[in-house]
């Protein structure tokens, strides 16, 4: 067993994907219905280097109304963190619900920066519990058959 103190350090933060969709414009500006909007929160995490994670927050909006897509909002924000001296058991639940939380008002902003500035109301999201993502998740592998391949 190790005596070494847990460490958990951010290193960077950044925008990795960033992208708008308006597949109507500019026609979709004189539509006068309150669009429907649907949106997807999804978060990963992937070692890399020495005690280095990787850990990225994706959230796409897509925007509808009259039955025509009025636009299609993504951002993947992204952040690198150094975590040393965590015990296994506890690494999953530091990467898969600390860390997005520190990304996910970064997410935020930058989907409301892109609606706007794609001639929208901004699209203020609303608060995500990643605590509650990482359960359903948890009990979506417990469930899920698994095959074992006899060596």
């Amino acid at each position: 067993m190790s005596d070494q103190q847990p460490t958990f350090q951010i290193e960077k933060l950044y925008v990795k994907d960033l992208s708008l969709e308006i597949p109507g414009a500019p026609q979709v500006f004189l539509q006068a219905e309150q669009p429907q909007l649907e949106v997807q929160v999804n978060s990963a995490a992937a070692p890399f280097g020495d005690a280095l994670h990787e850990v990225t927050v994706t959230v796409t909006v897509t925007a509808r109304a009259g039955g025509k897509t009025l636009f299609l909002a993504e951002a993947a924000q992204a952040g690198i963190f150094t975590v040393r001296g965590v015990p296994a058991d506890e690494m999953d639940r530091l990467l898969g619900i600390a860390c997005p939380n520190i990304l996910y008002p970064y997410v935020r902003e930058a989907i409301s920066d892109l609606v706007t500035r794609g001639g929208f109301p901004p699209v203020l999201l609303a608060p995500v519990s990643f605590e509650a993502l990482y359960a359903q998740r948890a009990r979506q592998a417990a469930s899920e058959p698994r095959i074992e391949i006899a060596s």
